[in-house]
């Protein structure tokens, strides 16, 4: 006699964008965790991108559409708000969801400096919400396992954290998600878009980190948390925090850096170009082993994330490449949300924890105005 499976409980969700990245990540992703999530409600500037989107949602019932950010947190309909716009509203929009006392999925980053990351952490605790920010690529089975494998190291002698890649376009044009970029914002809205990003930016990196735009551009900046925000998480949870920044070279398309730990240093290297490929790791040396988490393309579903590990055995070498799952990190990463929202379950990648990303980023703008002078 077959047992039935038990049935799990949907979590109803409302998505706040529905630009590029819901469309190929995250309404797929939730599409094909069907029995955990429904997506109820989509918010968007677009009415182009809310049809869009709205045809591309699997459920027993099409999801409700709004241009109003506060209809949807406040819709019964929605128990988790997915706040992934343009980050320059992800405060706004976090902070509002937390409001109706929402749980809220940010991805990263959560915030462009310490202002809004505090404002946000201030309306978790005076709300029955928590808090997820979505660095996927730390929930990947082959990033855990080195973990792991790295906290054997006798002593770590050396690091890098490397994430050179190549157009998006590339991985979304082939990733047969079918993405449709629209065009219909109204003036205002592009407006205010531009002003909040002058005004984040100027906060972070000329308030708040004290480098004035003439020594570091401010387009580095959002750099750092666009495409380092993942590497940089990734490098303090593998390592911790640096102590230092040795030097910093920070000017796109291409920013590289050396950062100091007591015993060690690891070196950063980040950039955007025209080849087509994605080289994004991170790797540990010590005098025996050598661990490094390899990833690929996120935009393209099933990619295996592969830990290398190289070691000494009696003076002979042994290499090993272990491809654990293919299951691909967003996956994993929103598992792991159901079960924060279901079962309460503490997650690591908290609002306390994104917040962190931003001493880094000051280390790295102070040290690279430092040496333009």
């Amino acid at each position: 006699m077959l047992l039935s499976a038990p049935v799990s409980r949907k979590v109803r969700v409302g998505l706040i964008g529905c630009g590029e990245i819901a469309q190929v990540v995250h309404i797929p992703t939730l599409n094909f965790l069907s029995d955990l999530f429904q997506i109820t409600y989509l918010c968007d500037v677009s009415r182009t991108s809310l049809e869009h989107c709205k045809s591309k949602v699997i459920g027993q019932k099409e999801p409700a559409t709004t241009t109003n950010p506060e209809e949807l947190c406040a819709s019964p309909e929605v128990e988790v708000v997915f706040v992934i716009n343009s980050d320059e509203y992800h405060a706004l929009h976090g902070i509002l969801a937390l409001k109706y006392n929402k749980h809220v999925f940010i991805e990263k980053p959560m915030s462009l400096n310490d202002r809004d990351a505090d404002a946000i952490i201030a309306a978790e605790k005076a709300s029955e919400g928590c808090v997820m920010v979505g660095y996927m690529r730390r929930y990947a089975p082959a990033f855990q396992d080195a973990i792991r494998e790295i906290g054997g190291m006798e002593k770590i002698l050396y690091a890098r954290v490397r994430d050179i890649i190549g157009p998006n376009s590339t991985f979304v044009d082939q990733s047969g998600t079918f993405p449709k970029k629209a065009s219909d914002f109204a003036a205002a809205d592009v407006e205010d878009r531009t002003a909040r990003a002058t005004k984040i930016v100027a906060q972070g990196m000329q308030v708040e980190a004290g480098v004035n735009s003439s020594d570091v551009p401010p387009r580095i900046w959002r750099a750092l948390g666009g495409l380092g925000s993942h590497d940089l998480s990734l490098m303090r949870e593998a390592l911790g925090m640096p102590s230092g920044v040795v030097g910093a070279y920070l000017k796109p398309p291409f920013w590289s850096a050396i950062f100091e730990y007591p015993t060690f240093s690891v070196t950063y290297e980040s950039g955007l170009d025209s080849v087509p490929r994605f080289d994004a790791h991170i790797e540990v040396y010590s005098a025996t082993k050598t661990v490094r988490v390899q990833y690929d393309s996120p935009y393209i579903k099933g990619l295996p994330i592969t830990m290398h590990v190289q070691e000494d055995i009696n003076g002979g070498l042994r290499e090993c490449v272990i491809r654990k799952t293919y299951e691909d990190p967003y996956t994993i990463e929103m598992k792991e949300l159901y079960q924060m929202v279901v079962d309460g379950k503490a997650i690591k990648t908290t609002a306390e924890d994104a917040k962190k990303d931003l001493e880094i980023f000051r280390m790295l703008v102070r040290s690279a105005a430092k040496n333009a002078k």
